[in-house]
């Protein structure tokens, strides 16, 4: 469904689909949330692997009267994206009609999210993840409700609900110095219910907030 006829939605909502539907601040407002150095932010940087395909759901719905976004902390593992907070979302299949198919599959299989019950409203910019090669397609949903969510504990290690309010409290906004991968690295972050939501997820709420603004 387009994000061009959406009447009857929260006004925030309606305002946002229709945003979406224009041009976007993309690699600016990426900036703004980004590490630095940050591989792959470089302009005209090309993969030497061509990167797989991944989506992502970006779901609002009301709750406790305003609107929430779920986040999940990802279990701790051998790769990549350990203990990491994230989007529901993975990689593109062959079963996947396109990108937002792939976004509301893995946001059914992690959270259990009903693709059925999500209204699309658009798409953020695509994001590409240096360190497993992804290129990442955000999707924009809203339900009307909250979800009956049902989580994969092989792929959940814990649900955050987050208000938007909390994204757009500065209070919430932090930056350090890490160590990332042997080098030193300016990393910004939200430090949100106890946990730190930083790199491609804190770029993409980043390029969401941009297009909330008024």
């Amino acid at each position: 469904m387009s994000g061009r006829a959406v009447s009857g939605l929260h006004p925030a909502i309606e305002r946002l689909a229709a945003r979406l539907a224009e041009p976007l601040p993309g690699h600016t407002a990426h900036l703004q949330m980004s590490p630095v150095p940050r591989t792959g932010s470089e302009p005209g940087y090309v993969p030497p692997v061509p990167p797989r395909r991944g989506g992502v759901l970006v779901l609002f719905y009301p709750s406790d009267g305003g609107l929430h976004l779920p986040l999940i902390l990802r279990p701790t593992y051998n790769g990549i994206h350990s203990g990491q907070v994230a989007f529901p979302g993975g990689g593109q299949e062959e079963v996947d009609a396109d990108i937002t198919a792939t976004a509301l599959r893995e946001a059914y299989e992690e959270v259990g999210i009903l693709p059925d019950d999500v209204r699309i409203l658009g798409h953020l910019s695509k994001l590409y993840i240096a360190p497993s090669n992804f290129e990442v397609y955000p999707t924009v949903g809203w339900m009307a409700q909250r979800p009956n969510f049902c989580i994969d504990p092989y792929e959940v290690a814990q649900l955050l609900e987050v208000p938007l309010a909390d994204f757009q409290n500065p209070a919430n906004r932090c930056e350090e110095m890490w160590n990332l991968r042997g080098r030193q690295v300016r990393v910004p972050f939200f430090k949100i219910q106890g946990q730190t939501v930083w790199g491609a997820t804190a770029m993409m709420l980043s390029e969401l907030l941009a297009v909330m603004q008024p």
